[in-house]
């Protein structure tokens, strides 16, 4: 029962972040998903309605690495892809995520790598 509570109150979070975050060709959006296992990021231009990027902890990272270590990668390798296709400032969509952790970690490691937002 509490991780149904716990998912509703993500998807209030993520209706507010929403509301407030728009992604353009400009600056696009990143939007992170976090599982029990994995980390995901996409870049995505809502004004066409397309991703134009995407990274996860299932290919950007071995095995070995996990959480906080993996969430960095794994915003390295977005902001490599990124790069790659002339992409420089973004907007972040934590998607009803807290900002700590591993949220945290993934953005820290695309700012990094030279991503801006």
């Amino acid at each position: 029962m509490g991780n149904k509570r716990g998912n509703i109150a993500r998807l209030r979070r993520k209706m507010r972040v929403r509301q407030k975050v728009q992604g353009t060709e400009g600056r696009p959006r990143v939007c992170v998903f976090r599982s029990n296992k994995h980390i995901y990021a996409q870049v995505i231009s809502d004004s066409e309605g397309k991703t134009l990027a995407s990274a996860s902890s299932l290919a950007a990272t071995d095995t070995a690495r996990k959480g906080v270590e993996a969430a960095k990668q794994v915003g390295l390798a977005l902001a490599k892809i990124c790069k790659e296709k002339n992409i420089n400032k973004v907007v972040f969509d934590r998607n009803g995520f807290l900002f700590h952790g591993q949220v945290k970690a993934l953005a820290d490691g695309a700012r990094e790598g030279g991503l801006e937002f």
